[in-house]
């Protein structure tokens, strides 16, 4: 029984850290569903284009990023052909203590890449990814799962324009999400790196 407990709390300490658009796993508490029946991710998706540094717009509230402000996911290919995460939040509001989580995923094969499996804890690949839609030119990606219990959209710029939101928020509900169970990721005005550092200002 203590070890069952140990072993509870190092997962539950390790979901604290897990935020950021790409982390379902199988055995998270259940919460409402948005969606009753999520569909089929709409195209393909080409790794090469959808790797690197993407800002979180919003997402449905979860317990394992609550209180995370200013979310990034960073996704890169490695020679293994799996693919890295590192994702990133500023705990409790922009400016807030930075918290990250390192893991990596792999492509469920027939998917067209638009479904990953991922994987915070060693080798097991729990957590379902779904790409449902995207950009043609990759600056925006609406993720999900099937339960939908959880949402995320990401964008390349870390505040698009009020016509960009509205048009992906649409987008989603097209999609069969319930948007009020929606809620915006606070970000600052400026582009960040891989580890967090400005890199270049917001263009106007």
């Amino acid at each position: 029984m203590k070890r069952q407990f140990q072993y509870r709390s190092i997962i539950l300490r390790a979901l604290a850290v897990t935020g950021a658009a790409g982390l379902v796993v199988a055995c998270a508490t259940r919460r409402p569903s948005g969606n009753a029946q999520v569909p089929e991710p709409a195209k393909a998706v080409d790794l090469a284009r959808y790797a690197g540094l993407w800002y979180e717009l919003g997402r449905y509230d979860n317990s394992f990023e609550r209180g995370c402000e200013a979310v990034t996911a960073a996704y890169s290919q490695s020679p293994d052909g799996l693919i890295q995460i590192i994702n990133t939040c500023h705990q409790g509001g922009i400016d807030g203590r930075v918290r990250s989580a390192k893991g990596r995923s792999r492509v469920v094969e027939g998917s067209q890449n638009a479904k990953l499996k991922v994987s915070f804890f060693g080798p097991f690949f729990l957590g379902n990814y779904w790409v449902l839609d995207h950009a043609d030119d990759y600056t925006w990606s609406i993720v999900g799962e099937p339960s939908g219990r959880y949402l995320w959209i990401l964008t390349r710029d870390p505040l698009p324009g009020a016509d960009v939101k509205e048009a992906l928020i649409e987008r989603a509900r097209a999609l069969g999400y319930d948007m009020t169970m929606f809620r915006y990721t606070r970000q600052p005005p400026v582009r960040m790196d891989f580890n967090g550092s400005p890199a270049s200002p917001r263009p106007e």
